[in-house]
């Protein structure tokens, strides 16, 4: 694939790495208040604890003509799609606020591994991180903290689906995880995926191709689509 460099397997886990540059990041929205984006997988959206890991979404738009560029939600380093970014304290702290209240409205675009029998569904799951497989996250009815999934198949195609997701909640890892709960591991997933379904793939089948929000100035609501690259 080009422009993605491979991952680095090391004591904490996964390694992310990518060469890609920041013109190579597609902008879907700008303006005054806010900064809509499409994030490419084996990148992080912040910096991460090591030192190596400081090459990021967030950075490469603050050294690279964004300075202002603040975080207001995360995808995980190898899911890529849409995420938006604040451009000063008000609308951050606004932006912020909607997540938290849940008053945006989030789709993802996704391949999993074998044919659900429903053609829809919701996953009720709670999760927790599992430090002994870090950085994997477990079912655990008595200390996982709540979350929700709605699934319904988009397409079927023999050994894979494709499959939209809707995360109610916004756990770690809760999409993956509530996947492989019903048996559909998602494609090329390193951390959760069986030895087929991760090889059926070169990169996550995950990607965020649908972000509703209210713009933090205007009050207007805008809606961002973004087609899955696989």
């Amino acid at each position: 694939m080009s422009g993605y460099s491979s991952a680095v397997l090391t004591a904490d886990g996964l390694s992310p790495e990518c060469d890609m540059p920041l013109s190579n990041i597609r902008f879907i929205h700008q303006d005054d208040a806010l900064l809509v984006v499409d994030k490419p997988t084996l990148l992080l959206s912040v910096p991460g604890r090591a030192e190596d890991n400081r090459d990021c979404l967030v950075t490469r738009l603050q050294e690279n003509g964004y300075p202002e560029a603040r975080i207001v939600h995360r995808l995980d380093w190898e899911t890529s799609g849409i995420m938006v970014l604040a451009r000063d304290p008000d609308s951050h702290r606004e932006l912020s606020r909607q997540f938290h209240d849940r008053e945006t409205e989030k789709a993802y675009t996704a391949l999993c591994w074998g044919e659900p029998e429903a053609d829809s569904g919701r996953i009720e799951l709670p999760l927790r991180y599992d430090p002994p497989t870090k950085p994997r996250h477990v079912v655990d009815h008595e200390l996982g903290r709540h979350a929700l999934t709605f699934w319904r198949v988009l397409e079927r195609c023999g050994h894979y689906s494709r499959v939209e997701l809707t995360p109610i909640t916004g756990r770690s890892h809760q999409l993956r995880v509530h996947m492989l709960s019903i048996g559909h591991p998602l494609l090329g997933d390193r951390l959760y995926a069986h030895e087929k379904a991760l090889n059926a793939y070169s990169r996550l089948c995950l990607h965020a191709s649908l972000l509703a929000l209210t713009h933090p100035k205007t009050g207007e609501r805008m809606r961002f689509e973004n087609v899955a690259p696989f």
